[in-house]
């Protein structure tokens, strides 16, 4: 099942990351949202930093793998690595799905 997890800056913009659980990791790892990247093309760099990442780690861990993996030069303005790193904490909870499941 394809996980989603949002987050809405404070004062800033939407950073959103979509990927799939496969052996307690991320995989197939796209971010997306209305924030800003410098260069543009580096995008991928973003889902790069979190392919593969246990899904055991929590969120200043995240944040971590992201800042690590940005490139020197490479600008992430309206969001932060906190914030993807949020919408991948939200994509990991699933006590909405539950939730959700009871009301049917």
């Amino acid at each position: 099942m394809r996980r989603r997890g949002e987050f809405k800056t404070p004062g800033g913009k939407l950073i959103a990351v979509e990927f799939n659980i496969v052996h307690e990791s991320l995989h197939d790892v796209v971010v997306t949202g209305d924030f800003f990247l410098y260069p543009e093309e580096a995008l991928p760099v973003l889902s790069g930093a979190l392919e593969g990442a246990p899904v055991t780690l929590d969120l200043n861990q995240f944040a971590a793998r992201v800042r690590a993996g940005l490139p020197e030069g490479v600008e992430l303005l309206g969001s932060s690595p906190e914030g993807l790193a949020t919408a991948v904490m939200r994509a990991l909870d699933t006590s909405w799905a539950a939730d959700d499941a009871d009301d049917r």
